[in-house]
């Protein structure tokens, strides 16, 4: 096979690394495994994590952990339910608060009836949360989030900055998001991450927003790779993607990128030489 059509080459500073994660089970999994109606039940309103859901919190902090990752990840971008910020805090954080730390913490105890203690930020990278990495919006009560004002004093450390309303005024009970919309945001939300200049990126979401999101991709590759891409999400599986900026989405300019000829002298390449050798002749 043509190496030109099965390989790609792009200047690094064109690329991010997004280690994209699924939350962990909440307690909508469950009870919608049951029974999809009870996706509608108001009992699921800002679904929470279950104690099997904080196990494979726990399983997947030390795997970052043991990995390294922990310590490449500049930012974690988390959408703002209270599922996908405890998956958040509980994956990426720091250990455990106590008083007298000089940092806020991520998460205080018993944070969304979790029964857990407070997480630290300290050691660890920013926390935002953004509303454009949401699941499917409507009709669903466990998809609606709270108020940002709610969040805030459980959540001290993460940024709710970028969240234009303190009320949730984007789901509606009535009318689901279809999953063309979703596409179409998730677009919106990639080409955004171009906006921030970290390089590695974590992003704590949900099933139907990555499935809908990433099926947009890997159609010009081999069919196991666009499977890669596009299978549905475990609860709290993680997996590392590269985005690359095609079109000039990023303006950064390289970090590593060496100008090279400092001092500056002769440097004519031997092969551009023998190009403009018969050049010179037939000038002569």
């Amino acid at each position: 096979m043509d190496a030109a059509a099965s390989t790609s080459l792009y200047p690094s500073h064109r690329c991010k690394t997004i280690y994209l994660v699924r939350h962990a089970q909440g307690i909508h999994n469950v009870e919608g495994e049951k029974n999809h109606d009870a996706y509608l039940s108001y009992d699921l309103f800002d679904a929470h994590l279950t104690p099997l859901g904080w196990q494979q919190v726990d399983n997947l902090h030390k795997h970052v952990q043991e990995t390294g990752l922990a310590k490449k990840i500049e930012l974690v971008i988390t959408s703002p339910l209270l599922r996908t910020m405890q998956t958040a805090v509980g994956v990426f954080g720091g250990e455990g608060y106590a008083d007298g730390i000089n940092a806020p913490p991520l998460m205080v105890s018993n944070a969304g009836n979790s029964n857990r203690p407070a997480i630290s930020s300290l050691n660890s990278p920013p926390f935002i949360a953004v509303e454009l990495c949401r699941e499917h919006l409507g009709v669903h009560p466990c998809d609606k989030r709270r108020s940002i004002s709610e969040y805030w004093p459980i959540f001290p450390a993460i940024d709710f900055s970028l969240i234009e309303n303190n009320d949730d005024i984007l789901w509606t009970p009535d009318v689901r998001e279809a999953n063309e919309e979703v596409a179409k945001r998730g677009m919106k939300f990639i080409n955004w991450l171009w906006t921030r200049k970290e390089k590695e990126i974590a992003v704590v979401t949900h099933s139907g927003f990555l499935y809908h999101t990433l099926s947009a991709f890997g159609n010009d590759c081999h069919p196991s790779i666009k499977s890669e891409i596009c299978t549905h999400f475990a609860n709290c599986e993680l997996r590392s993607m590269v985005i690359v900026d095609r079109s000039m989405l990023g303006s950064d300019s390289p970090t590593t990128n060496y100008p090279g000829k400092i001092p500056s002298g002769l440097d004519l390449p031997s092969d551009i030489a023998t190009e403009k050798q018969p050049e010179q002749k037939t000038s002569q």
